[in-house]
């Protein structure tokens, strides 16, 4: 009787155990659920992470828009949410709202291998930039009218996988690229493709009378990579300049000074009448092909175009040494920059290389 009553009272502590075990998962349960803790809550963090990320990085950098319009990437995006497309209108409108007072397109025209060439070309021209607004706090004004575009011009063939990988890195990252379907040769027609694609990639009209307060630039410049411009010094030679039928440059010293028959191919430009004029001619196709300086003077001759002809000559010239005495005062461009050291010691004379001198960051 005894141990009966003991096996009765066994099973009703097990029974009442069991019960309150139930009871406490339930009440840590709906704690749980409604107290999340701070672990649940890094887990949310670490799945949701990336996905911001991503959003982010889509928004900024909207590979879509670059493909079809490679030059509206660095200056109009548009878009909500997770999303952005550039859009023909978009662009349109946003460059004609944010019209300067002058406006040049500088297409440096360079080969998909040369990664450091430009990011070091990249720099140089940024720092310019901030450089005459630092020094000459009026420079920051005058530079609100102005806008100089630089972009980097390549073509599509032959471009290894390697490179086709890291120039699309570029483009992603900086907008500044501009790939042309083109076989990659100054004297097999990459500066007529470049010159005559601009219209349409620009999605501007490419009629005669499409002037004005419709051309996305006043100026179209080619100029090599191997070329440091001093873009203040050529913007001023500019301001004053025929905005139509204008052919910019230098002409070779022995020959005529005033018209020079074409500019040397270490840069020159081209007013966006004659981008325009050269994109719908026919001549211009047919004669597409030779020496890409020559080439262009020649364009120009035939079609009785570029009355207005202005010669830098000599302040775009051929580098020589590193000595003060070999770069002039106003300088506009030094050509031959072949080396690194040669944009060493360019870099260096225009002052591009300066620190700060009180930083402690600098052990030189």
């Amino acid at each position: 009787m005894v141990m009966k009553q003991n096996k009765n009272t066994r099973r009703r502590r097990k029974k009442k155990s069991i019960r309150e075990i139930s009871t406490t998962a339930a009440t840590m349960s709906t704690t749980y659920i409604k107290n999340p803790s701070h672990s649940s809550r890094t887990i949310s963090l670490i799945v949701l992470l990336p996905l911001a990320l991503l959003c982010f990085t889509f928004l900024l950098l909207p590979l879509s828009a670059y493909l079809r319009n490679p030059l509206s990437t660095a200056t109009f995006t548009s878009g909500s949410a997770c999303a952005g497309v550039g859009t023909a209108a978009g662009v349109a409108v946003d460059t004609q709202r944010r019209r300067a007072e002058l406006s040049v397109l500088v297409g440096v025209h360079t080969m998909p291998g040369k990664h450091s060439r430009r990011h070091l070309i990249r720099m140089a021209y940024a720092l310019q930039q901030q450089t005459a607004a630092a020094l000459r706090p009026s420079a920051a004004a005058a530079a609100a009218a102005v806008r100089v575009d630089v972009r980097f011009v390549l073509c599509a063939r032959p471009m290894p996988p390697e490179h086709r990988a890291f120039v699309a890195l570029e483009a992603r990252a900086y907008g500044d690229v501009l790939v042309l379907d083109c076989a990659e040769s100054a004297e097999q027609g990459k500066t007529y493709t470049y010159f005559s694609s601009l219209p349409a990639m620009l999605r501007f009209g490419s009629g005669s009378n499409s002037g004005g307060g419709s051309r996305p630039y006043d100026y179209v410049m080619k100029v090599d990579d191997d070329t440091f411009l001093q873009l203040d010094a050529m913007v001023e030679t500019l301001r004053a300049a025929p905005r139509e039928d204008m052919y910019w440059g230098v002409g070779l010293p022995f020959q005529n000074r005033e018209s020079p028959p074409f500019m040397l191919g270490m840069g020159y430009l081209l007013s966006w009448d004659l981008v325009e004029w050269l994109a719908t001619s026919d001549m211009v196709r047919r004669e597409a092909m030779g020496v890409e300086d020559l080439t262009t003077g020649k364009w120009l001759n035939m079609g009785n175009k570029a009355k207005n002809r202005v010669n830098i000559f000599p302040r775009m010239y051929d580098y020589k040494s590193a000595k003060a005495e070999d770069f002039l005062e106003n300088t506009i461009g030094v050509h031959q920059l072949k080396q690194d050291l040669r944009w060493a010691h360019t870099l260096d004379h225009f002052n591009l290389t300066r620190l700060e001198p009180s930083s402690k960051l600098h052990n030189f």
